[in-house]
């Protein structure tokens, strides 16, 4: 899968110091990875939440964190949507929640 963007993952763990190494982890996984499905994702990443066919939700440093992304299957990309702390994510609507800037409140 290709993910879009290490960039934007970089501004998280710059945010986050203490994610970088999750975060670095979640990408390399990710960026190997050849996922045709939701059903394929979820065999890898048994605790990422589907909630929609494109939208995927991980738990990043032990569920400390979360990261949503939009998942184009076909395309084979991975854009990265939103990070921010499980306490943020509680606040959000993750199913319509669109990329923005991370908070480090």
């Amino acid at each position: 899968m290709r993910v879009i963007a290490v960039r934007t993952l970089k501004a998280y763990w710059e945010a986050f110091p203490q994610a970088e190494q999750p975060l670095l982890s979640w990408y390399e996984e990710a960026n190997t990875a050849e996922w045709s499905s939701p059903n394929e994702l979820k065999a890898q990443f048994r605790n990422a939440s589907v909630l929609t066919d494109k939208r995927v939700v991980f738990n990043i440093h032990g569920n400390t964190y979360r990261l949503i992304v939009d998942i184009e299957y076909r395309l084979k990309i991975v854009f990265v949507v939103w990070f921010g702390t499980h306490k943020q994510y509680d606040k959000i609507d993750a199913k319509i929640v669109s990329y923005g800037k991370t908070d480090k409140k």
